[in-house]
Parts: C-alpha cells; structure tokens; sequence
C-alpha cells in the first residue's frame, strides 16, 4: 500500500485574519504562495497516482505551485459551507 499526503491550500487574507472561510474563492496571499512552492522539493521526484484538489482557486494554486501538475478538482472535496459564520472570526 502506498502513501497517503495531505497539503492544505496556502495562506489566505481571511485564514491570517482567523476569518472563517468555506465557499467564498479567496487568492493565496504572497505568502501563501510561498508557503506553496516551498513544498515542491518536498513533493519533486515522487510519483503520484491520482492528485485531486478542492474546485477553489486557493487549492487549485497551491498544488500548481507545488508542483503538482495535472491535478484534478473534485466537487466533494470542496470546503464545508459555513453558512452565516462566513467571513468572521470565532471571536
């Protein structure tokens, strides 16, 4: 059996501002994106089977960033909805 890896998406003005983010399509922050390409070296030489990622555009990037081409997007792995907790913090 092979190995499984999980990579979250990189960072995004809401999940620095500790806001609650599900279906509003937030872009990677600058350090977001490096945040993801400092995970190709780590990812680089293997071989994956099957990469799939969340259908939002943070998700999308971050496995383009870290070098994980061809990924596919997959509906069901798309953010919970948080309904009216959208955009604000826990606080």
């Amino acid at each position: 059996m092979g190995d499984l890896f999980l990579v979250r998406h990189g960072e995004t003005e809401w999940s620095l501002s500790g806001q609650h983010t599900s279906f509003t399509d937030l872009p990677l922050t600058g350090h977001g994106e490096a945040q993801a390409k400092s995970l190709a070296p780590l990812l680089s030489g293997r071989t994956f089977a099957r990469v799939l990622t969340s259908p939002l555009g943070r998700a999308v990037r971050t496995a383009e960033l870290a070098g994980l081409a061809g990924a596919v997007p997959d509906p069901d792995l798309r953010e919970w909805d948080y309904g009216g907790y959208e955009g604000v913090t826990t606080r």
